[in-house]
């Protein structure tokens, strides 16, 4: 049954992962529904999203392949400064405060009213965000790039969503919204590897045979599921915005709030 629980998990975090309503945050909600017992430690939680952004490499290669093949061209040197430098903060505030986030945070009410605040500020950038004049990863300053980055870190909190902070930020720093959506991909990838890589040091010696295999399951299942809805998601939020994910996320946190007063 716990494997059953980790494919389900897998399948929750490969949809959720890129759309802003906080894959972390789902996965915490239907931990505690499902008493999922998982490895100690929210491992699980932590690597299996590794999994579901694997597949940016897989479905990006060319420009992957393009920068590591022409690393002497600008373009590539502005793309790789932009990835790094956005990722910077997420790699100090997370070694920092990765363990006090995990013990206090990690709960279903701080996931609820996250989710709440952050579907109305969504609701709000998507009527006042600016006009965009950064249409590539490669076109934005070092400025706007280590700002994302810093938004971003505001995704430490479960609930808030990481794509969420990193892509309504990038709107209002006047990136296009493809644009916005595709850089919040490609910093996913340092991002996640790190977090993915520390949690497992910290964790390892915990970590059973049968945990393994947890983990395995649910990284192959998110690794699938977003291969197959990563392109759907691009192609949505070009024609739709993101409006219907903000009001998603405070139905879902209010009904969770309503639930955990009952």
């Amino acid at each position: 049954m716990e494997f059953l629980n980790a494919a389900f998990l897998g399948i929750v975090e490969g949809l959720t992962e890129f759309l802003p309503v906080s894959s972390t945050g789902h996965l915490i909600l239907l931990v505690d529904l499902l008493k999922f017992q998982g490895p100690p430690g929210r491992v699980f939680e932590v690597v299996i999203q590794l999994g579901a952004i694997c597949a940016i490499v897989v479905l990006y290669w060319r420009k992957f392949m393009d920068v590591l093949l022409h690393l002497d061209r600008r373009q590539n040197q502005h793309f790789v400064r932009n990835i790094l430098l956005a990722f910077l903060p997420a790699m100090v505030i997370g070694f920092f405060a990765h363990a006090t986030i995990k013990t206090a945070l990690f709960n279903p009410t701080v996931v609820a009213i996250a989710l709440i605040m952050g579907g109305v500020v969504i609701l709000l950038i998507e009527k006042f965000k600016p006009a965009p004049t950064i249409h590539q990863t490669e076109d934005m300053g070092w400025k706007t790039a280590l700002t994302i980055g810093f938004i971003q870190c505001i995704a430490m909190i479960p609930g808030v969503s990481r794509s969420g902070a990193s892509i309504m930020g990038a709107l209002m720093l006047k990136v296009e919204r493809k644009a916005a959506a595709e850089f919040s991909f490609f910093l996913a990838l340092p991002t996640m590897l790190a977090a993915t890589v520390y949690d497992l040091y910290k964790n390892h010696a915990s970590i059973t045979s049968e945990g393994a295999g947890l983990i395995a399951v649910g990284f192959l299942t998110a690794f699938i599921t977003a291969l197959l809805v990563v392109r759907w998601v691009l192609r949505f939020v070009q024609t739709h915005g993101y409006g219907v994910f903000a009001w998603y996320r405070i139905m879902l946190g209010s009904v969770i709030l309503a639930l955990a007063y009952v």
